[in-house]
């Protein structure tokens, strides 16, 4: 079959997020072919240029989210009407919703919402979603009205309705600035020529890698040619909003989380599943009003065989070491971690610390040094007798070096992994050190306890005499702290590789593509359909085989006349994309 791969900010992209597990699932479903629709965040990130494709990708398409481009349409009085009124719904959609209940879904009734007002609501902004993208793909010059006066007005008026909640109704004219622009912002899909017969059109499926904007060509692809979508979220993007917008202004914050909540709401409505990483994430779909029904939990696979040889042999970790790994940043945690180190070096004089990892940003820069000072201040250097060189017993390091060349150094130098954050998604880091077969002690949160399961200690965030305990007993049990580990080990290598993530995807493809109705006959070079063009259901007497007239709506796909058509066929590519040279222009055939 063939999938069409959307991701923002990530795969292909070198710097991409997430982009490693969707290069694994690319290249361990060689069987299917990949379309690979990707939204760039950063001039820095297109300049880095992709990683090697694998011959099963057939086609990148790009686009960016952080330049401005404008084709230079300029609308007529209609064209301005029409963009006027369905911008308007869209802003009074978020306006209207409260914050505590920004995703849309039923529950707001304590706010004097009702349900049904809700859904109204819900049924509001998405109409004037697509209203925007039929209005794109008529008339053109979306990006430019986005970000007019017509735009900024629409929003004020919305703010300043009756009915509008007090955080929309106290925005000032830089905040709606500023609201406007981030809309524009994620909204640029709407304005691509993605949703044609040689696009997304042409594909059997849509994946989505993430919600969020990266969710809405799927979404737009569904409208205009009725293509199936599959979201999967490893983090649900109204949680980032919440916990990366905290300083912004009440109304700013309020009007986009708004924004994402109703956005998420609409992805989850119309996806024919939904694959969230962990339990936690699962959580948060279904508040922003996910159906149960089209949730399956699928977890991010990892590549076990760098782990191996260290988790095969767990007897040559330094017995007194523990060890942190991760990137730097005020998330982590690690002045927790380092008030509890010194009741572990009370307890247990001989034990050292090793954090691993480097900065996150300039916050993380900042902190990495505040959390140096106070390591300093704790643990004074120490040394062994009146003529030797002391030295901390907490070290700051990083991998690439000549002592820790990798992340698996790190881990196959302690005996103890140790977690201290107080914000996790799914711990990586922590699948990791159960691959190298070593115990662990974290902080419950995000998806920690679903990960170690019963293979680990687990304490209370930001609680430094608990996290002090549990490692301290671990340090005097080495046997418990074996059994631990070989528990870790098998745990990770049952649930976290990248064997079981293919192999769900895989069947989840199948079945969605099962429960598809016939859009179109492809034919193969000899003039055979091809496997998946048909779903089984379609050879069953009853309401699949019955005939039906073809309605073509103006504007639609060329294939809703029931015209055969001829596979696409495949670009072969003898070498891999280079890296420092990527195609840039909005199609790249590799």
């Amino acid at each position: 079959m063939r999938i069409g791969l959307l991701t923002e900010g990530g795969y292909p992209y070198v710097s991409g997020e997430a982009g490693l597990w969707c290069d694994r699932l690319v290249r361990g479903l060689e069987q299917h072919e990949f379309d690979v629709y990707a939204l760039s965040r950063s001039e820095r990130q297109e300049s880095e240029g992709w990683v090697p494709l694998p011959p099963q990708v057939s086609r990148v398409r790009t686009a960016s989210l952080w330049d401005t481009e404008d084709d230079g349409v300029v609308y007529g009085r209609r064209a301005r009407r029409r963009f006027a009124a369905c911008y308007g719904d869209l802003a009074a959609a978020l306006c209207s919703t409260a914050p505590a209940d920004a995703s849309g879904v039923a529950g707001g009734a304590s706010d004097g919402v009702s349900e049904a007002a809700s859904a109204l609501e819900a049924d509001r902004f998405a109409n004037a979603l697509y209203g925007l993208a039929e209005l794109a793909r008529d008339e053109g010059g979306l990006p430019g009205a986005l970000r007019s006066e017509i735009a900024v007005r629409a929003l004020e008026r919305a703010c300043r309705a009756p009915g509008a909640h007090r955080s929309a109704r106290e925005a000032r004219v830089p905040d709606l600035l500023t609201v406007a622009a981030r809309l524009e912002r994620a909204l640029r899909p709407l304005s691509l020529d993605w949703y044609e017969d040689d696009g997304l059109g042409a594909v059997d499926l849509c994946h989505a890698a993430s919600g969020g904007t990266a969710a809405l060509p799927g979404l737009l692809a569904l409208h205009f040619c009725d293509v199936p979508l599959l979201v999967t979220e490893y983090g649900v993007r109204l949680r980032t909003h919440y916990l990366t917008e905290s300083d912004a202004p009440p109304a700013i914050r309020s009007l986009l989380a708004a924004f994402h909540g109703r956005l998420a709401a609409e992805t989850y409505r119309r996806a024919s599943v939904i694959t969230p990483g962990n339990t936690h994430t699962r959580r948060w779909q279904e508040r922003c009003g996910a159906d149960r029904t089209k949730l399956r939990t699928v977890h991010p696979g990892m590549d076990a065989a760098p782990f191996a040889e260290v988790g095969e042999s767990p007897q040559c970790a330094d017995p007194r070491t523990l060890v942190w790994v991760g990137r730097v940043e005020p998330a982590k945690d690690l002045v927790s971690l380092l008030h509890a180190f010194a009741e572990i070096r009370r307890a247990e004089p001989g034990a050292r610390l090793r954090i691993v990892g480097a900065a996150s940003g300039p916050e993380g820069a900042a902190y990495l040094t505040h959390c140096k000072g106070l390591a300093a201040q704790l643990f004074p250097d120490e040394a062994d007798g009146p003529h030797a060189v002391g030295r901390n017993p907490v070290s700051f390091e990083e991998t690439g070096g000549s002592e820790l060349p990798s992340r698996v150094d790190a881990y196959a130098s302690g005996a103890l992994v140790v977690l201290s954050s107080v914000v996790e998604g799914f711990p990586t880091g922590l699948v990791e050190a159960m691959f190298c077969g070593r115990a662990t002690v974290s902080t419950d949160v995000g998806a920690v306890v679903e990960a170690v399961g019963g293979t680990g200690l687990v304490v209370p965030p930001r609680n430094p005499r608990a996290l002090a305990e549990a490692c301290v007993a671990l340090l005097r049990d080495p046997e418990r702290r074996a059994r631990l580990g070989a528990a870790a080990r098998a745990r990770a290598l049952e649930l976290f590789t990248v064997e079981q993530n293919v192999t769900a995807f895989h069947g989840i493809y199948l079945d969605i593509l099962t429960r598809t109705p016939v859009r179109r006959v492809v034919l193969d070079d000899t003039g055979e359909p091809l496997p998946f063009a048909v779903p089984a259901e379609a050879h069953v007497p009853g309401r699949w085989t019955v005939p039906t007239a073809s309605v073509v709506p103006r504007g639609g796909p060329g294939w809703a006349t029931d015209v055969p058509v001829r596979a696409t066929a495949r670009v072969s590519a003898t070498a891999p994309v280079s890296a420092t040279a990527p195609v840039s222009a909005t199609e790249g055939p590799r």
